[in-house]
């Protein structure tokens, strides 16, 4: 059996802790690992962690593939070039396996879903596994609990097929007196996009009802790399899974899933999987209250103080506060989306953000400067660039700092500090066994992360040539 893990989300109804370049699937919630690392452990139980394959947006790769060494070895990350939905992601990843393998059972799962009782979810995998083999896509539904209007719903035929039984259709997300219809009638489940099929299968039904996709997958060759090509994937539909195969093709079967099951979409679902203190509150960070009941309230980097909340979600991060009714979580995404389309950075990443060397925390901001705090792990550095916008002014904070400057070695200790000219190539190392840290100040008129040219990488991402 083969594995993929949809890496890609964006985790939009979990802001502000959960942003565009650190979605809800790198977070951890309720253990020590984040949902990917729990993810990928959970397929481990049961397959050859060389044969799962994470697959993800081009800029979650350098995190993803980061914590996924945490926890193994021997992992594979194929990287899109741009957002295209579940449907491509789904055609190239089973393309990858069967150049490794001809026609492998394949087990799709998100990334960002909470199940704990792995035992049974294994139990429900290998009853899947029965159908997929005979010629079936099998997709795993939730017995609902109450009319919930946020996910899609999978009507059956209340015949037994197997283990499973046919799909009669997919529907989509209802409002509330449909949900409760569909709560009563006892054949509906929700849609948690879960999926398993034989390699064959799935191609067989891509070519037939989605040959847009089949003419493009053709052309992408992994044989050499596994990086997909832009200018191919750009040309596919923007298209889920749900849309361009599910509902559409005849060979569709339902097992229930027997584990517990959250897909954490909401801050209602946090609340619900959390521990409660004794008014029913979950209190998460430094929080002082007086008199709140059913509350979450959530402290990431200052004291909060509460007093008298009822029903009511409080979130602090570095840079943004979110504050609204319990029953209006799902609503979340709308202020997402309208920072979005405001260009406002709040959607994009936190102040502190995550690099495969360790991490950089933003602490003040103005015109013609930025000032960052950079954390650098034992054994790693930072690639060789260079910047055409903008100046930078380096301070060691602790630890020791090797700097290769225009080709020439510098090694600061705390207190020392070295100029960065515009245009000039440079590199910030960690060779030793503590950790360091920086002070850096940029300075110019364009300070964005993309005004950086690569000429080396220990870690993989694109470079440019030096020009001589």
């Amino acid at each position: 059996m083969f594995g993929i893990i949809l890496a890609g989300g964006s985790g939009s109804r979990l802001w502000p802790l959960s942003r565009e370049l650190y979605p809800k699937q790198l977070l951890n919630f309720d253990s020590d690992i984040s949902l990917l690392q729990a993810t990928f452990e959970r397929l481990k139980s049961f397959m050859p962690p060389e044969n799962i394959i994470s697959i993800t947006n081009v800029k979650h790769t350098a995190n993803v593939k980061r914590q996924l060494e945490k926890i193994n070895d021997n992992i594979c990350v194929l990287s899109e070039p741009l957002s295209k939905n579940t449907a491509p992601a789904i055609a190239l990843a089973t393309k990858f396996i069967m150049e490794k393998e001809e026609d492998p059972v394949i087990l799709v799962v998100p990334s960002d879903h909470l199940i704990h009782n792995n035992k049974k979810f294994h139990e429900t995998v290998k009853k899947g596994e029965r159908l997929a083999q005979k010629g079936y896509i099998v997709t795993f539904g939730i017995e609902p609990t109450y009319p919930e209007t946020g996910y899609g719903y999978i009507n059956i035929i209340n015949s037994p097929l197997l283990d499973g039984f046919k799909v009669k259709e997919f529907v989509e997300k209802p409002d509330l007196k449909t949900a409760k219809k569909y709560l009563n009638a006892k054949t509906y489940f929700w849609n948690g996009g879960i999926f398993m099929f034989k390699a064959s299968t799935m191609i067989e039904e891509i070519k037939k009802l989605t040959p847009e996709i089949f003419e493009i997958m053709k052309e992408c060759d992994f044989s050499k790399s596994d990086n997909i090509e832009y200018n191919l994937f750009n040309k596919m539909p923007n298209i889920s899974i749900d849309y361009a195969i599910m509902e559409k093709s005849d060979k569709i079967a339902l097992v229930k899933l027997e584990s517990d099951w959250n897909d954490l979409g909401s801050w209602q679902s946090i609340y619900d999987i959390s521990k409660k203190d004794e008014n029913n509150n979950v209190i998460i960070g430094h929080v002082l209250d007086e008199g709140s009941k059913n509350s979450l309230i959530y402290a990431s980097s200052k004291l909060v103080a509460t007093i008298g909340l009822d029903d009511i979600v409080l979130v602090e991060t570095e840079d943004a506060v979110l504050a609204c009714k319990k029953d209006m979580t799902q609503d979340v995404k709308k202020i997402f989306e309208t920072l979005k389309k405001q260009n406002d950075n709040t959607h994009l990443v936190h102040k502190t953000v995550y690099r495969p060397w360790g991490f950089y925390t933003i602490t003040s901001q103005g015109k013609g400067f930025l000032t960052k705090v950079i954390h650098v792990n034992p054994g790693q550095k930072l690639s060789v660039q260079s910047h055409n916008h903008r100046s930078e002014h380096w301070v060691v904070l602790f630890g020791t700092a090797k700097v290769i400057l225009e080709g020439e070695e510098h090694i600061l200790s705390p207190g020392h500090s070295i100029d960065i000219p515009l245009k000039a190539i440079h590199s910030l190392q960690n060779p030793y066994e503590e950790d360091l840290e920086i002070v850096e100040v940029q300075m110019g008129e364009l300070l964005i992360e993309d005004d950086i040219v690569r000429y080396e990488d220990m870690y993989g991402r694109p470079t440019t040539q030096i020009k001589k």
